[in-house]
């Protein structure tokens, strides 16, 4: 359910409109229209939090990450800004939970090169989308969820579902989908040995590919804690990718929880945000 009123999505005013307002004026005209066309029951519920990414090869701070969490027109839905080290905004996802609510649908862009990946609802089907940079054609392909699918932020559903039996120990498989691949892959996902937890209120989780290969594959870590199911830490190969286009290995620390008081103005802001196209320092 896509209504939330994107900005980008808006077209600017025509050439000799343009040619006769202020440049200031021009922006804000496109964010009332942003706000007369949201509904009165697209963002309840707003909560907001942020995680902080950092390398796993020398601990420097890559990039910040501010989700807000809404209901849209009654069902959940999400907003994640990642910005510079400096706060400068340079990527934007969207996610549109449904019935499955560990596959939702979902839209990235990055607009440093123009990376765009997501799943979305065409013509009665779903299909997976990705595309390399603002130059390479989009490629998409149509999808079937199963069951024990995992798309992108449902991860998190996914693992509130499973949360007694991998609390006990016991191993959930899952099939994660892979957009740059365009299928689903199978992974395995046990609790971590209680002495390498860092407390007894957390709950460490390792993810690996399901398969005889997955020793080759980089495994990822996830600590919860245990009285609220918050995820406190993930560590593994993240969706921003370098300068150099590769996915990178990261830590990223979320330390608080949502926090209420996030208003509707502030989630339409975080929309116009512009995205920058590089990140600078």
């Amino acid at each position: 359910m896509q209504t939330l009123c994107d900005i980008s999505r808006i077209p600017p005013p025509s050439s000799a409109c343009r040619a006769r307002l202020p440049a200031v004026i021009r922006a804000g005209a496109r964010v009332l229209l942003c706000s007369a066309l949201l509904s009165p029951a697209t963002a309840l519920a707003l909560d907001r939090y942020q995680g902080s990414a950092y390398s796993e090869r020398d601990g420097s701070l890559l990039y910040r990450e501010t989700h807000w969490r809404y209901q849209d027109l009654g069902k959940p839905a999400r907003l994640v800004v990642y910005s510079c080290a400096d706060g400068t905004p340079f990527a934007r996802k969207r996610v549109w939970s449904g019935a499955q609510a560990s596959a939702p649908d979902f839209e990235f862009i990055d607009a440093r090169d123009g990376y765009r990946e997501g799943v979305r609802r065409t013509s009665g089907r779903r299909e997976v989308y990705v595309q390399a940079n603002a130059k390479a054609p989009l490629r998409s392909r149509a999808i079937d969820a199963p069951a024990n699918a995992v798309i992108d932020a449902g991860f998190d559903a996914f693992v509130r579902a499973q949360w007694p039996a991998l609390a006990k120990g016991g191993k959930v498989t899952a099939k994660f989908l892979l957009p740059s691949r365009q299928s689903f892959l199978g992974v395995g996902i046990r609790k971590v040995d209680a002495a390498a937890a860092a407390s007894a209120d957390e709950l460490r989780l390792r993810m690996n590919l399901d398969a005889w290969y997955g020793f080759a594959v980089p495994e990822t870590t996830l600590t919860y804690q245990t009285k609220t199911r918050w995820l406190r830490r993930f560590e593994g190969i993240g969706t921003i990718r370098d300068a150099k286009g590769r996915n990178q290995a990261v830590r990223i620390e979320f330390p608080q929880q949502p926090a209420a008081g996030a208003t509707q103005a502030d989630l339409q802001a975080a929309l116009a945000a512009p995205l920058q196209r590089q990140c600078r320092g």
